[in-house]
């Protein structure tokens, strides 16, 4: 064949396969195109691609096998981006959530002697729970029921035990017999480091600099190296193994006890309002709305999620949820699923480079967990501080989930101070069904259990 026919033989496949993804995806109904699509994705991927540090870290503290993590993580990750990108056509990327993996090991494995398996066990049900809502009604009642106070106060709460994990990892707070916890040794230079890794990513994320997280604990790292706290691996690409290790380990039997209802549920609501106020933002972001005012292919996007977490606990992860990093793409001109396929796709590849990240210390994505943490507590500005009977149970769900180290006891607390306020105040109006059968739970459970 000569070069000519060659030349034709490729433009013809091309453009094949160009007109295949504009079916597939809607390209042009979207007013994008494929190379806007992949970079987007990109960018979308090197935002987020901390959590294939971060995760390991947190999830091996548990007891789990870093290696089988870091490839479960990029694994399921990968799994929910290309499912999504396919499914509802939405230009977002999944990965497990940040917060729900800190809550399975310190709140759930480490505060209350479950296994992981146990653990993840909970994460299935939760997930499983989550598919049903997504495809019933039972999701708009469910997220009716509970005010909105006390959903910001979710998220907030999530950031604030974040982020003191985050600071205990990095060193900046250390245990104390008198006062429970206290500064930590600014002269250890693990401890430096730490705070350096957050303050990088703070001032480059305010500045909207391109991969801020990312940046944030590569500096950390080549840092580390240089000064000898850390040594650089043997090989840089590796072939992915010890998946077998996490994949279908999940103790379902051992989840289905009366004392890991509570598990269950913060598993569910923190997954669940954490995916929809992602969405919401997101949609609102690339102007996803159809002429009615609706949010395009929303269940669609929910079921997606939720069944990826799904597919995460069978793989070994806490609920993968839907990134708002996925806003960086966005602002790329990333419109549809492509995007989100891309960085699947990413995800896929980064599987052999697990040697990299097994150099990362814990104290430079430390930085990274204290970043999330704060842009998580920013939802506390929407709770209504006017109404005393609104802001008080918000204040007690949010403050009660470090102070416990439990993000399960301050729904808990959270949730019956609400209920209990309100019927004090002649206020029972405004507490739903949901909320009054949820209450008769939580005090059976502290009750009894």
């Amino acid at each position: 064949m000569n070069t000519a026919s060659q030349s034709t033989s490729a433009s013809t496949n091309t453009s094949a396969f160009a007109t295949f993804l504009e079916k597939l995806f809607k390209l042009k109904a979207h007013n994008t195109t494929i190379k806007t699509e992949v970079m987007a994705g990109l960018t979308t991927f090197v935002t987020m691609a901390y959590i294939l540090f971060v995760n390991p870290d947190i999830m091996s503290i548990a007891g789990m096998d870093y290696q089988a993590v870091f490839v479960a993580t990029a694994l399921s990750a990968a799994i929910g981006c290309i499912f999504m990108g396919l499914y509802a056509n939405w230009p977002v990327g999944l990965a497990p959530g940040m917060g729900l993996n800190a809550f399975f090991t310190f709140a759930v494995v480490k505060g209350m002697d479950y296994t992981w398996e146990v653990a993840l066990g909970a994460v299935f049900i939760s997930s499983i729970v989550f598919v049903i809502m997504s495809v019933t009604k039972l999701r708009s009642w469910i997220i009716d029921s509970i005010p909105s106070s006390l959903r910001y106060a979710m998220t907030a709460g999530v950031g604030l035990f974040l982020g003191i994990i985050g600071l205990k990892a990095a060193g900046i707070i250390t245990a104390s017999p008198a006062t429970l916890v206290t500064l930590g040794n600014f002269h250890d230079p693990k401890v430096i480091l730490g705070s350096l890794s957050f303050l990088i990513i703070a001032i480059l994320a305010t500045r909207k600099v391109f991969g801020a997280v990312l940046i944030g604990i590569v500096v950390t790292t080549v840092i580390s190296v240089i000064m000898g706290l850390v040594s650089l691996p043997e090989q840089v690409v590796s072939l992915p193994t010890g998946l077998s290790k996490t994949f279908m380990k999940m103790d379902v039997m051992g989840a289905l006890d009366v004392s890991m209802v509570s598990i269950i549920l913060a598993f569910l609501f923190v997954n669940m309002f954490d995916t929809a106020g992602t969405m919401i933002g997101v949609a609102e972001k690339s102007n996803m709305y159809n002429k009615d005012g609706k949010i395009k292919n929303l269940n669609k996007a929910l079921t997606a999620d939720s069944l990826a977490s799904v597919a995460g606990a069978v793989i070994g992860c806490p609920p993968v949820t839907t990134y708002i990093e996925s806003n960086a793409g966005i602002a790329e001109g990333g419109r549809t699923g492509l995007t989100a396929v891309v960085v699947g796709l990413l995800f896929l590849a980064s599987m052999f480079f697990a040697p990299i990240a097994q150099i990362v210390p814990g104290y430079a994505t430390a930085g990274a967990l204290i970043y999330v943490a704060f842009l998580m507590v920013g939802s506390l500005h929407k709770v209504n501080w006017d109404e005393f009977t609104d802001y008080v149970p918000a204040a007690i769900t949010a403050i009660m989930m470090p102070l416990t180290y439990s993000i399960a006891d301050g729904i808990i607390l959270g949730f019956l101070s609400f209920t209990i306020i309100k019927h004090g105040t002649g206020r029972s109006a405004d507490v739903s069904l949901g909320m009054n059968v949820l209450a008769v739970v939580f005090i059976a459970k502290l009750a009894f259990i």
